[in-house]
């Protein structure tokens, strides 16, 4: 079975008095599939291009850190910074190819998705169905919970014990989220099998972990352990930090769009609640175009080179939740989805809300 996910077909959004905290873009999307279809094709000439400026750019940096121990520590960390741009880069090449969307072939996509997976630490085949299923979801109050950021409702949240609200102050708190959650999403999340993953999940993180310590022992013995890590940590937690925040403002900022099912649509998930992330110039050629996120959930069969152009292109994607840089840093402080308002709030807006409008009368 196509582990990519398929969309259903876009149903309208519903009308709301404008009187409402936040009245809905309507947008004419039928025909969506056909407009973007032309935007599906791969480009192989593209496609070399983005490999030569990504992977092979960051090994290429990689070795230079190596060289650059015997003259200065300092300047071997420094090149850590573009190091973990181009491995920014490098993820996005392996999502599109968890997305089948990069090569032509589906067979290429699956062979360079899993050496990728080495030097992201990431088992291929479990990423790409754990991602199917965030694309399938996402915006859905209901099925929330697979490739997310974890998010509760206001109510949800006061709902919880003492700690259980500590718990998820820790876990939302920007030196956790973007601190220790590239190492736990990273290097020790993927190495785990859970106990309900089904055979080909399993063999697929478990092949990954055996191959990783092949490799990884292997690069130890010729350069020492030391080396290594200088050489692959500091760009790997960099560039974590840099994903978790770019996965983060994509679909938790103030107004964006979440639903219980029966109220979901594919469509309004896509275009209310992923967000246009407008980039510096520099910063969206290393993201490789991922801030066009509304485009690419509408259809995650577009390479991330022609998203830019589908977005342009055609007007009616241009009226959609826009976030500049300095937004998508602001939008960290928002914690709670409020679903009266339809709007993530901070914490405390949410006791607010809860104490009735008495700071102090809830915990």
């Amino acid at each position: 079975m196509d582990p990519v996910a398929r969309p259903p077909q876009p149903a309208a959004a519903e009308t709301q008095d404008a009187a409402t905290p936040r009245a809905p873009q309507q947008f004419d999307v039928s025909g969506w599939r056909e407009v973007l279809a032309p935007y599906t094709e791969p480009r192989l000439g593209r496609a070399v291009f983005d490999i030569v400026t990504s992977v092979v750019a960051y090994l290429a940096i990689s070795v230079a850190m190596y060289y650059a121990l015997s003259v200065s520590l300092a300047l071997a960390l420094a090149l850590a910074i573009p190091a973990a741009a181009l491995l920014v880069r490098t993820f996005i090449v392996f999502h599109d190819c968890s997305h089948g969307s990069f090569l032509a072939s589906r067979r290429a996509n699956l062979w360079l998705g899993t050496a990728l997976g080495l030097l992201l630490y990431s088992p291929f085949l479990r990423w790409r169905h754990d991602h199917a299923v965030h694309h399938a979801t996402s915006g859905d109050l209901t099925r929330r919970g697979t490739g997310d950021v974890k998010m509760l409702t206001v109510s949800e949240y006061h709902a919880l014990s003492r700690r259980g609200r500590l718990g998820y102050r820790l876990l939302r708190n920007p030196l956790v989220m973007f601190g220790i959650g590239p190492v736990v999403a990273l290097i020790i999340g993927p190495r785990i099998v859970a106990k309900e993953a089904r055979p080909r999940m399993r063999r697929s993180v478990l092949l990954t972990n055996l191959a990783l310590a092949i490799f990884v022992g292997g690069l130890c013995l010729l350069i020492g352990w030391r080396d290594y890590l200088i050489i692959v940590l500091p760009p790997a937690l960099l560039a974590g930090s840099a994903g978790i925040w770019l996965f983060y403002v994509q679909h938790q900022f103030e107004d964006s769009y979440w639903e219980d099912r029966e109220h979901w649509t594919y469509a309004d998930a896509a275009l209310r609640g992923s967000s246009f992330l407008r980039l510096p110039r520099v910063l969206q050629f290393f993201s490789g175009n991922i801030g066009y996120h509304h485009i690419h959930h509408l259809s995650a069969r577009i390479p991330n080179y022609n998203l830019q152009r589908a977005h342009d292109e055609n007007a009616v994607f241009h009226d959609v939740p826009t976030l500049s840089f300095w937004d998508g840093i602001r939008a960290v402080r928002l914690k709670l989805w409020d679903e009266d308002s339809q709007r993530l709030v901070s914490f405390g807006e949410g006791r607010h809300k809860v104490s009735g409008g008495h700071p102090g009368a809830a915990s």
